[in-house]
């Protein structure tokens, strides 16, 4: 008997493909946005895909199209868009900020989801933002949605490198369990951790994955690198900024003899340079000729290389022109980091169903 899941707010898959992987049945999944449905349908990552508003699902009509019912589906996932509570948005103050934006009625849909379909776990995503003090209402919300719907949750923000992701990004991932279901859910243990902050608590584990090690193959010239310069017009300063390091290089803090920059005066992705020796930095939404991570010879990323650096499968393709599929990747939770919090799910509450 399978683990039957709906997913929303699915995008480009990363969440639906770490359970997929996981073993769990993906029933139906939903976005509003046409080339990351047709991605969804194209690697056939579930049974059933819907492009549409979240506003206008209903649940019980579109299982019933497959032959389910509300009471068949185990699981519930999502990540409502995020950009109210990023860290950006702390410097845009034309923004507002969590349930004051425009879009705060994504996080109300979610709930609209759960309410409806009242399944035995949640996964909830989003931005580790999520818990800083200026969005607590929306933090508090969640809190109090999950109680009064009769969940126990759990909550942490994770380092997706901890895990073995060749990524340095930190995620707020919640749990919730129904009451009378099972005891609140426990993270799993993490199995990487950072070589340069050593102690007792690296026992067991491996170092973080490099960026080496997860797109060093795919170290090759391309014609079509020569076509656009990383950098934009500060082209020239990339080639010069270290392996690893920023436009920080350029500052007098950092000893440069003609300071161009001035210290903490841009966004940290500018002139990022990845080092093959250490994890990515996290692989943003939107595509940028000034704002990495860049390669360390100094080209834009490959799309075939920021799917490595989130754990998206080689033969996983992407729809829409460039910007399109860069934006589905970059927004997308690692599946690698989805796959073990499923397979804990699933060793907590489901081992009866999967064996």
């Amino acid at each position: 008997m399978g683990i039957n899941v709906v997913s929303i707010f699915s995008g480009g898959g990363g969440i639906d493909c770490g359970f997929k992987k996981a073993g769990y049945d993906i029933c139906f999944s939903t976005d509003f946005w046409a080339p990351a449905c047709d991605t969804l349908e194209k690697n056939k990552v579930g049974r059933l895909v819907k492009c549409a508003d979240i506003r206008e699902i209903q649940y019980e009509k579109e299982l019933a199209s497959i032959g389910l019912t509300l009471g068949e589906i185990d699981v519930l996932v999502g990540g409502p868009p995020c950009p109210a509570y990023s860290k950006s948005r702390f410097y845009r103050t034309d923004k507002k900020r969590a349930l004051e934006d425009e879009n705060s009625f994504t996080l109300y849909e979610y709930f609209r989801a759960l309410e409806d379909i009242r399944p035995k776990i949640f996964f909830f995503e989003n931005v580790f933002g999520f818990v800083y003090k200026p969005h607590r209402a929306a933090f508090d919300l969640l809190k109090e949605r999950a109680d009064a719907l009769g969940y126990d949750i759990s909550y942490k923000v994770i380092n997706a490198a901890n895990y073995g992701v060749p990524q340095i990004r930190e995620r707020f991932i919640c749990i919730g369990v129904k009451r009378g279901f099972g005891d609140k859910f426990v993270f799993p243990e993490e199995t990487h951790y950072n070589p340069e902050k050593t102690d007792e608590s690296a026992l067991g584990k491996r170092p973080w994955t490099t960026c080496g090690e997860a797109i060093g193959d795919l170290d090759y010239d391309l014609p079509e690198d020569k076509d656009m310069q990383a950098g934009s017009k500060h082209k020239d300063l990339l080639k010069l900024v270290p392996p690893g390091d920023n436009y920080l290089y350029f500052t007098a803090e950092r000893g440069y003899p003609k300071p161009i920059f001035k210290w903490r005066s841009r966004y940290w992705s500018f002139l990022l340079k990845l080092s093959p020796q250490k994890p990515s930095w996290t692989i943003q939404a939107s595509f940028s000729n000034n704002m990495g991570p860049f390669h360390w010879k100094n080209r834009f990323l490959r799309i075939g290389e920021i799917k490595r650096i989130q754990t998206f499968d080689d033969d996983y393709e992407f729809c829409g022109d460039f910007r399109d599929q860069w934006r589905q990747i970059g927004n997308a939770v690692p599946p690698l980091l989805v796959l073990q919090i499923a397979n804990a799910i699933k060793n907590q509450y489901f081992k009866e169903d999967v064996e």
